[in-house]
């Protein structure tokens, strides 16, 4: 089924051209017009919600798929729809949330209903078939989160790239040559999940371009689990004299205690960086040193993005928000022998 995309490409314009020709907000050259009503007839093009809602008969509501998978952290999960609700309010729209594991026919029954305006994707997969529906839909929609392929897709996200990038030079400009880093549970990886593997593999690419031993390993939720992972980091970088986590906050609390029942100091003995986290770390037992994961800065754009697209003001794009660093004290310089 062709969607407002397809128009567009085969009329040669631009998506919020076709916006505007199917809405008539905007004035449009006759020959423009003429082009696109030929691409709407070549491709059998027919108006669905997303053309209604051009045409000002509008809900008022999005569509949130934020499937609850298995390995999801609900904590930090619902952080990021509670901030998209918030957001949406600022706009006087209602959130419809899905939570299915399997979003699709979800997405597809409440837009072939005309019950919502947009789509807002949590929790996206590197590969996820909530992406390539949304193309077929033509609805308005913002993915957070960055897929492997992001043709006619509007996304946002924090930089998970440059964020690994500031945790090895934060330790490195200290003076650490040996630098670990514990992830998410394993499942995350496995299926598919986009953020970790993105932050992971920066991380491994930042710390070879500095010459430095570094080793990955990721890190089940459960204390048995947390302690393996310790201890297989700790064996494969030995002398290991800083920590990246990269991982929920029960994981963090229980380094931190296993830290300190073996007697390791820090940042005395070792320097720990928490990245992407979205939890304040001033509570923990040290604080930890955090890359802040910001749930609300990044949700906030994402309605930005779909409300400009609504207005037809706004084309596919990758935006990637700049991460911050923030220094309590968890990191110094290694202890020379």
């Amino acid at each position: 089924m062709a969607n407002i995309h397809d128009v567009a490409r085969v009329a040669g314009v631009s998506i919020s051209t076709v916006s505007y020709a199917l809405s008539g907000k905007r004035s449009i050259a006759e020959s423009t017009r003429r082009r696109i009503d030929l691409a709407v007839q070549e491709l059998d093009y027919r108006p669905n919600a997303g053309a209604q809602m051009l045409k000002g008969s509008r809900t008022n509501i999005f569509a949130l798929s934020a499937p609850l998978h298995s390995g999801t952290y609900a904590p930090a999960h619902m952080t990021f729809v509670l901030a998209i609700v918030k957001a949406a309010r600022e706009y006087n729209y209602d959130v419809l949330l899905l939570t299915q594991d399997e979003a699709t026919s979800g997405l597809r029954r409440v837009a072939r209903s005309s019950l919502v305006d947009g789509i807002l994707l949590l929790d996206v997969s590197t590969e996820d078939v909530r992406t390539d529906l949304i193309r077929e839909l033509g609805l308005p929609a913002t993915v957070v989160g960055i897929p492997s392929d992001t043709t006619g897709l509007t996304c946002v996200d924090l930089d998970f790239e440059r964020a690994a990038e500031m945790s090895v030079q934060r330790l490195v400009g200290l003076g650490h040559s040996r630098i670990g880093l514990l992830g998410q549970a394993p499942i995350v990886y496995e299926r598919g999940s986009n953020f970790p593997p993105r932050f992971r593999d920066s991380f491994l690419a930042e710390t070879a371009k500095h010459g430095i031993d570094s080793a990955f390993i990721p890190s089940a939720e459960d204390s048995a689990g947390v302690k393996s992972a310790l201890d297989a980091l700790s064996e494969a970088l030995p002398a290991m004299t800083a920590l990246v986590l990269n991982s929920n906050e029960p994981v963090q609390s229980m380094v931190l205690e296993l830290l300190s029942q073996r007697g390791i100091r820090v940042p005395e003995d070792l320097s720990v960086v928490s990245a992407c986290s979205s939890f304040e770390t001033d509570h923990l037992n040290p604080p930890l040193d955090v890359i802040p994961l910001p749930s609300g800065e990044s949700c906030s754009r994402a309605v930005q993005l779909i409300m400009a697209q609504l207005q037809g003001d706004a084309l596919p794009h990758v935006e990637l928000i700049e991460p911050r660093y923030i220094a309590l004290g968890s990191t110094a310089s290694p202890h020379l022998p």
